[in-house]
């Protein structure tokens, strides 16, 4: 019987998740689990026994090991494979001494980011449910700056995700937010209420999947300037979905989407022209330093030194690419300590609500306000996946090794060395020797 090892997450104290929920493990009748155990995850010891996985603190005697987040360093062990997010892919900094422990162990790196169909979707992802968290959280820190400015609102009735014991509950405080709305309305001094969502993937609809609890009211881009001197309704709020062509514009020529992944420096960001409409902003695009930003700290300045009111009152940076897409995200925060206000004219920043500037939401986790909701959808998505890799021939060449092709593509490392498809990463492991 093959074995399968599942690693507690410790990463920190608001990592509840799993890989495998229970279950999937009483389904998975011919793989013999080994279960960490954890005092914090969203499914008890107990719950696992039952299932028939047998729980204990050391979990050698597996050959392939599942976990979330990244792993401590002292727990790889030579010629082991291990499946997890481990934030490698684009030659994160702080994860290089990780990629190289794996390699020097011989050991092979499986990344469910990697994991995607012949039109490169992924598969296996928990985007949706950082949408879904990010969402309420940047409701919930409206509805605060608001308040904190003397404006009584309906958002302030919204807390925070991780407080809510489940998603139907979170959702049910977002309907009755929307049915205050639109029964009363909004304060005229904060509307038209727009809401940007750069980007259109799991996460955005996960975002948009909340929004919509609202009374809402879909505009364009093209829309976004003139709204305020329209016929606009005080009870919607209005939510606008920005795609590439939207939030950058070539050089020359006529915007095309291949192209612009290609040759980014061929395109400049022209997402500027939206910022001062905006009441909210959530970032949900995947972003790399080739890459236009979204909002720029320049911009920002620019924006408040001319006093401009009633706009961009909040960010949701789902994304949370430090100094990234939204440049004035100088760190990442917690779910306790969600937030904090970036003072454009002094680039600094305060913790909390209060002070001039924006509002920033920069949570790198936020899957783990839903731990359960979200690890019963990640693990119903990686169930077929899990008896192929347990019973995988991994001391074949990588040529000759019979995984299914969405997970061959997901290897990165094999052997301790580099596959093909991510030798680029020599480069950075280079990087980090000097």
């Amino acid at each position: 019987m093959n074995r399968i090892g599942i690693r507690r997450e410790d990463k920190n104290t608001w990592e509840r998740r799993t890989p495998v929920v229970p279950e999937q493990v009483k389904e998975l009748k011919d793989i013999e689990f080994f279960v960490q155990p954890s005092k914090i995850r969203a499914f008890k010891d107990k719950e696992y026994a039952e299932a028939g996985a047998k729980i204990q603190e050391h979990i050698n005697q597996c050959d392939v090991i599942f976990a979330v987040k990244e792993i401590p360093l002292d727990f790889f062990e030579k010629g082991k494979t291990y499946v997890f997010f481990s934030h490698t892919i684009k030659g994160q900094k702080h994860n290089m001494p990780m990629l190289k422990k794996i390699m020097e162990l011989k050991c092979q790196l499986i990344d469910y980011e990697k994991i995607v169909d012949e039109k490169n979707r992924r598969l296996i992802f928990f985007g949706r449910y950082a949408g879904l968290a990010g969402m309420i959280d940047t409701l919930w820190a409206l509805g605060q700056r608001l308040d904190e400015e003397g404006i009584k609102n309906p958002f302030a009735e919204i807390k925070q995700t991780y407080t809510y014991s489940s998603l139907e509950k979170a959702k049910n405080e977002v309907k009755k937010v929307g049915r205050n709305i639109k029964k009363k309305g909004l304060p005229e001094s904060i509307t038209p209420m727009i809401f940007g969502i750069a980007g259109y993937g799991n996460v955005s609809k996960g975002a948009q999947e909340i929004i919509s609890l609202l009374p809402v009211k879909e505009i364009t881009p093209e829309q976004v300037a003139s709204l305020k001197d329209r016929d606009y309704s005080r009870n919607h709020v209005y939510r606008v979905v920005f795609k590439e062509e939207d939030i950058v514009e070539p050089l020359s020529g006529e915007f095309e989407l291949q192209d612009y992944y290609k040759h980014p420096a061929k395109y400049n960001s022209k997402f500027d022209k939206y910022i001062p409409y905006l009441t909210g902003l959530v970032n949900a695009i995947y972003w790399d330093n080739i890459y236009p930003r979204l909002v720029t700290k320049k911009y920002l300045k620019e924006l408040h030194a001319g006093k401009t009111k009633n706009c961009l009152r909040v960010i949701g940076d789902i994304s949370c690419d430090i100094n990234g897409a939204i440049e004035c995200t100088s760190k990442a925060t917690e779910p306790n300590k969600p937030v904090f206000v970036y003072n454009p004219l002094t680039d600094k920043t305060t913790d909390g609500f209060k002070g001039e500037g924006v509002v920033v939401l920069a949570v790198d986790n936020l899957p783990c306000e839903l731990p359960k909701e979200s690890s019963e959808d990640f693990s119903s998505a990686l169930k077929k996946f899990i008896p192929l890799i347990a019973s995988a021939d991994f001391s074949v060449n990588f040529e000759d090794c019979n995984l299914p092709p969405e997970i061959k593509n997901a290897v990165i490392v094999y052997h301790g060395k580099l596959t093909p498809n991510y030798g680029y990463l020599e480069k950075y492991l280079e990087e980090k020797k000097k």
